[in-house]
């Protein structure tokens, strides 16, 4: 990592793997999608500093799944830290031999810091962030005010801190979300929030905060309607560039020549 250039963070979010390689998610094969998303990645693994991903890495929270996952992220070569989300079995997660690693709680990269949040609730598709997390996050802002080796922070999470674009999405955010963002306005380092969850692509200020959702390497989740319905959008990530003076620029790539087919007619996974 040379100090010359920005840092460069790859955001992945919502594989929802399965143990069986064939198996399917609303017509849509999601090894296949996930798989296609690194070979992408791959061919611009050089200019990498970090992959963060941001949850629901297993549909059936299973070990063939997230080893799968491991595997493949390996192939790039670049350091990974995950959270888990609500489809996540978290103890399974961190029983990988990866997981000392990937489950590191922040990773500091000249003068940033990366705060990974784990916001699943076991058996719920809500999240909440636990106050030993909130009081976590409030630590590492501390040290942004202290320390002059860390002057930025990226926080990282699978839960909408904000409301979803759907009617349907009322109730699946963060259900603690005004504690977490009563938090970010108490503290001047944080420069953006990311987030999954919601399948969608946003990038928006609210209360002077950046927020910035990424879609799922998988299927989509229209927006703007009030019953569940799913997008023709092809599976995406996300790449982060993170500047010394606290710049955030991002670019979100969408697989190419990808044909999109799912059950139109689904009310739900």
């Amino acid at each position: 990592m040379s100090a010359n250039r920005p840092i460069r963070i790859a955001q992945i979010t919502d594989p929802h793997l399965f143990a069986d390689e064939r198996a399917e998610l609303l017509g849509l094969n999601t090894r296949d999608s996930f798989l296609q998303v690194i070979d992408a990645l791959a061919d611009e693994a050089g200019s990498l500093d970090l992959v963060v991903a941001t949850g629901d890495i297993a549909q059936d929270a299973s070990m063939r799944a997230y080893q799968a996952f491991v595997d493949a992220i390996a192939r790039l070569g670049v350091p990974f830290r995950w959270v888990p989300g609500n489809h996540d079995d978290r103890q399974l997660m961190q029983s990988l031999p990866c997981s000392q690693n990937a489950f590191a709680g922040h990773s500091v990269l000249n003068g940033w810091q990366v705060v990974m949040l784990d916001t699943s609730v076991p058996g719920k598709v809500h999240g909440e962030l636990a106050v030993s997390e909130l009081e976590r996050l409030q630590d590492r802002l501390s040290v942004a005010e202290s320390d002059p080796q860390v002057r930025h922070t990226l926080v990282c999470m699978h839960h909408n801190p904000l409301p979803g674009t759907a009617g349907w999405m009322l109730d699946i955010g963060l259900h603690n979300a005004d504690d977490f963002n009563r938090l970010l306005d108490n503290y001047g380092s944080v420069r953006a929030v990311v987030y999954g969850h919601i399948h969608q692509e946003l990038d928006l200020i609210n209360n002077g905060q950046r927020y910035i959702c990424t879609p799922s390497t998988c299927i989509q989740f229209k927006a703007g309607v009030h019953d569940f319905t799913l997008d023709l959008l092809p599976p995406a990530y996300r790449l982060l560039d993170l500047h010394d003076d606290g710049q955030v620029q991002t670019t979100l790539r969408r697989l190419e020549n990808y044909t999109v087919n799912v059950d139109q007619g689904a009310d739900g996974y």
